[in-house]
């Protein structure tokens, strides 16, 4: 699990060994509670030993733009996975570094619908039918590996099966493999924005090597607040694969910027997050048209106008 994006200064870390269960829990607290332009968290398997058939442990690491208040850190810990647990938080510095690049080695190809997400080792494996999407590791959030991303582009897959969106938007387009899926399917402009511009020349250099650089060119925004992005009622399809907090507070704008008949697909949300978004967005005039839970990350798809309640598992 990857979530937030990275600082562009990211020089100090937190380091916990413990159990999958707490691991998720602290990384889930931490993106609750911070500012993800501030503060990253990633949660992932340790290397197991052929030694030994006990479950292999997890490591729940946090980055930080600025050195931490550890005491006030441990607390936080010590809310989630208890203070013993918290007592074994480590500290310390790290270099400037591409620590995605560090989560992908290894990582084989995720397929969403006819997308395939991958690395440059994995070329040979996109077929003559897939819409391949080859990801640059970058300081920016979006792999392909993670729950969100690959409920997103399956959604995507599907609307673009049954209609030809006019104008498109990525809000919050990390390494912009939404934004090059829909252009690249299209062979039209999508706008992209985000709020970290790391990520923004990530997106960018991602979107050319995938030829689609004449169509994404992503812009450092907060939320849709740029002239490329902000157009009143323009958007037939609107793409946010964010936080719920950030969710959240973009409905109204993700509403004025939506066209009359505009589908919403929303991610980054875990499943206690669903309730208060969908209530922020129906608020706004949007329904839920079919949800889609992978990895316990749930992906909505809202539409303006009635509901059809589907839920996909």
């Amino acid at each position: 699990m990857l979530e937030g994006l990275p600082p562009n200064n990211a020089a100090f870390v937190l380091r916990l060994k413990c159990s999958e269960d707490e691991a998720r829990t602290v990384a889930d607290l931490v993106v609750e509670t911070f500012d993800p332009a501030e503060t990253a968290a990633a949660a992932f398997e340790e290397n197991g030993s052929t030694a030994s058939w006990a479950a292999t442990p997890w490591v729940v690491e946090v980055y930080f733009g600025h050195a931490p208040d550890e005491d006030n850190v441990r607390a936080l810990v010590a809310v989630a996975v208890g203070e013993e647990l918290a007592q074994k938080v480590e500290f310390g510095r790290v270099e400037q570094k591409d620590w995605i690049a560090s989560a992908l080695e290894g990582l084989s190809a995720v397929r969403a619908g006819r997308f395939l997400v991958h690395g440059s080792h994995d070329r040979a494996g996109v077929k003559a039918n897939d819409i391949g999407l080859e990801i640059e590791a970058a300081l920016a959030f979006g792999t392909g590996h993670h729950g969100t991303t690959r409920g997103c582009l399956l959604f995507i897959d599907e609307i673009l099966k049954r209609r030809r969106p006019r104008h498109v938007i990525d809000v919050g387009s990390g390494t912009g493999v939404l934004a090059m899926a829909v252009a690249r399917a299209l062979r039209a402009p999508v706008a992209a924005g985000d709020i970290d511009a790391q990520a923004v020349a990530a997106a960018g250099a991602n979107a050319r090597l995938n030829h689609a650089g004449a169509w994404v060119r992503p812009v450092t925004a907060k939320g849709v607040v740029h002239p490329a992005l902000d157009r009143p009622g323009r958007y037939d399809l609107i793409l946010a694969n964010i936080l719920a907090r950030p969710l959240r507070h973009l409905a109204p704008s993700l509403a004025r910027i939506a066209a009359p008949h505009a589908e919403l697909v929303l991610s980054g949300l875990l499943a206690r997050d669903v309730p208060g978004v969908l209530s922020a967005y129906r608020a706004q005039g949007f329904s839920l048209w079919r949800r889609r839970d992978i990895e316990g990350w749930a992906t909505l798809l809202l539409r303006r106008g009635g509901a059809a309640p589907q839920r996909l598992r």
